[in-house]
């Protein structure tokens, strides 16, 4: 049995309770008496900035168990990629933005304080790796690394205004705002104010997507903040406008379990979310989610249809990242990154996919 064979029927059988282990920050919803980490949880932390050699294995193949398949949902397969690196300080995925409109340069975040900017390779329609790829520290006011204050770590959202760029931390519910026109990666974060209930998301459940809606649409300045479980009375999600022309508090639909992981705004107005639920039957679940920006208000209770979902029978992982571009030819482009919890378990995913419908 091949080397991927074997590990899809380990993650496969996770009723055995081996495979917690590879997603155990998707099974354990940890408790605000936490103790805070110890050093070695942020080692993976970075403290300068450095080129890092990033390689890349294609997955030729969205679904193993049927080749021939292309079409899932709304979304057609392109391509994908198992990203690995011999820096230790890659991996932990969580945030990923375009700076670019072809699809190629562009900017990811780590759920461990490091910011990860590079260009994706191309071969045709299909990704074939990356190039330029560096790592730098996350910058406080001070121009110190963000974790060396405890718990300003769990940096999990990502958004971007032209050269701001907004990164959302989890575990103490904080906003910070860095202007790369002022040093790119190297820029000084500043925290912004957020409303008191941000503050009062579930720890470890906190603040997990973050998108910024430019002028000429529905919102236009306000910078919406999805939590990961923060729920309302009615066992809904949370999730916040803030700044912009409304700001307020609102909810989505929480259906079947799923939790957000991140979300997107398509130039047709609709914010797709990205979803995931861990059962130690099933495994690992992923599904995305469209919504009309214009039903998005102060008070409202917004869903949508699913248009896209994949199990561990698909090459899938812990998918908490999502973005779009639009190609030459009109064709709208998903591209979709898997944190691998630094776990030899877990892989670094880039996937891509067409939008077909």
């Amino acid at each position: 049995m091949s080397t991927h064979q074997s590990r899809r029927s380990f993650l496969g059988h996770a009723a055995a309770g081996f495979s917690t282990l590879a997603f155990s920050r998707l099974a354990q919803a940890q408790p605000a008496t936490e103790p805070p980490p110890k050093p070695a949880q942020i080692e993976h932390a970075v403290a300068a900035p450095v080129s890092i050699e990033v390689n890349a294995r294609p997955i030729p193949n969205f679904e193993p168990r049927d080749r021939s398949r292309t079409r899932f949902g709304s979304l057609e397969y392109r391509s994908g990629l198992v990203l690995t690196s011999p820096h230790r300080v890659f991996g932990g995925l969580s945030g990923f933005r375009f700076l670019d409109a072809k699809g190629e340069r562009f900017l990811a975040l780590s759920d461990q304080g490091a910011w990860f900017t590079g260009a994706i390779r191309y071969s045709g329609r299909s990704m074939v790796g990356l190039y330029d790829v560096e790592a730098a520290p996350l910058l406080n006011a001070e121009g110190r690394p963000i974790t060396e204050k405890r718990l300003w770590y769990d940096t999990e959202s990502l958004a971007r205004d032209g050269s701001l760029v907004y990164v959302g931390l989890e575990r103490v519910n904080q906003i910070m705002r860095f202007d790369f026109a002022k040093g790119a990666t190297r820029a000084r974060g500043e925290v912004l104010p957020v409303p008191p209930a941000v503050r009062k998301l579930p720890y470890n459940k906190g603040l997990e997507a973050l998108v910024f809606v430019p002028k000429g649409r529905p919102l236009a300045g306000t910078l919406i903040a999805f939590s990961e479980r923060g729920l309302d009375a009615e066992g809904n999600l949370v999730a916040f406008l803030i700044g912009g022309p409304s700001p307020g508090q609102f909810s989505v639909r929480r259906t079947d379990k799923f939790d957000i992981s991140d979300a997107v705004l398509l130039p047709s107005g609709e914010l797709l979310i990205l979803e995931r639920k861990f059962s130690w039957f099933t495994g690992v679940n992923i599904r995305i989610r469209s919504i009309p920006l214009k039903s998005i208000a102060p008070n409202a209770l917004v869903d949508g249809p699913e248009l896209f979902s994949a199990d561990l029978g698909h090459e899938i992982d812990n998918m908490e990242g999502i973005d779009s571009h639009v190609t030459p030819e009109g064709e709208t482009v998903l591209t979709l990154v898997s944190d691998d919890n630094f776990s030899l378990l877990q892989r670094t995913l880039l996937l891509q996919f067409t939008l077909v419908e």
